[in-house]
């Protein structure tokens, strides 16, 4: 790729200023959708072929470029130019460093827009399925404990003051409904992220009779787009991931809250245990609930992408901007 060539540069005859590259490039945090970008472009090699654009040869030739590239990513063995802007670039360049006039197929009908929000949707739906998996065992674990201590007596607090008896038990099961309700506000929130945008291209589809629908059950998506513009302009997808995630955090952060008071020496309801706690240079005799404090900090940046992404969308035109990088 020379100088000039970039994915959307055949109109234009020269490159962009090194500081205008400098700020669109996403590569630094994209790269991490590399697995995905893979997946949705086999995706993609297997609609052309649907549609009769690529022979069984060309279609195979591409899905082994494709995965011995992921590979290639994934374990560090990819040298990346400065010239790539995106996870996109950079696997797309390689498939057609490979397989030359072959690989520059792979881009024929698809855009950057329906690809990038693709990846990003089995990403999140990746990692929804990770949270729902921890967040179940912690519910399991809180059960668990409640069951231990389910006749010790706890002062239950109002205003952090003592105020009426209750019992451990029933503390942390106040907590265990809490992440219960998490578990089923990720199960809602999948359900509606499991919507594939692959096909949507640039904002109207393709010309190409590309079937998306087949490309949905490709990837694993219970259905595929309706609608064009909104399936690669909107991130209510990010937004509300976000606010389930930022909901969590903050039942976290008070279990942390908790955590954090019951092994204060003062209180002595609770010690805490080595594997969780930090000392001090200075003073030996600390025992320090670091753990807790820092899952109550973490809180506020989740919360705090949320609002970000909140920020950026609001008032936005529909259509891809690049605004929607930031997501």
């Amino acid at each position: 790729m020379s100088e000039e060539e970039r994915l959307w540069s055949g109109r234009f005859s020269a490159p962009p200023a090194s500081e205008a590259h400098a700020l669109g490039r996403s590569l630094a945090f994209d790269a991490r959708l590399v697995s995905q970008d893979v997946e949705a472009s086999i995706a993609h090699v297997r609609a052309l072929e649907d549609a009769g654009l690529l022979d069984a040869e060309e279609a195979k030739a591409l899905e082994a470029a494709l995965a011995d590239v992921g590979h290639e990513i994934a374990e560090g063995r990819a040298t990346f130019d400065e010239r790539d802007e995106d996870v996109h670039s950079v696997v797309e360049r390689a498939v057609t460093d490979r397989l030359g006039d072959l690989g520059a197929k792979l881009h024929a009908g698809r855009s950057r827009n329906d690809l990038v929000i693709t990846d990003l949707r089995l990403w999140l739906l990746a990692a929804g399925r990770m949270a729902e998996r921890e967040t179940e065992a912690l519910v399991r674990t809180l059960i668990a404990r409640a069951r231990e201590h389910a006749g010790d007596p706890l002062p239950g607090t109002t205003h952090t003051r003592n105020a009426q008896p209750v019992t451990l038990g029933h503390h942390l099961l106040a907590h265990g409904w809490a992440f219960a309700r998490d578990l089923e506000r990720w199960g809602a929130w999948s359900t509606r992220a499991s919507v594939s945008p692959l096909g949507a291209g640039a904002i109207a589809t393709s010309t190409l009779g590309l079937d998306a629908e087949a490309a949905s059950s490709r990837l694993g998506f219970q259905r595929p787009f309706e609608n064009s513009i909104d399936a690669v302009s909107d991130r209510d997808v990010v937004q509300e991931f976000l606010a389930v995630a930022a909901i969590e955090a903050t039942h976290l952060s008070r279990m942390a809250a908790d955590i954090t008071r019951w092994t204060d020496p003062a209180l002595g309801w609770a010690a805490l245990d080595d594997a969780y706690a930090t000392g001090s240079s200075m003073m030996p005799q600390k025992r320090n609930p670091d753990t807790a404090e820092l899952v109550r900090a973490k809180a506020a940046r989740i919360a705090g992408g949320f609002v970000t992404v909140t920020a950026m969308l609001q008032g936005l035109p529909l259509g891809y901007h690049r605004d929607l990088q930031e997501d």
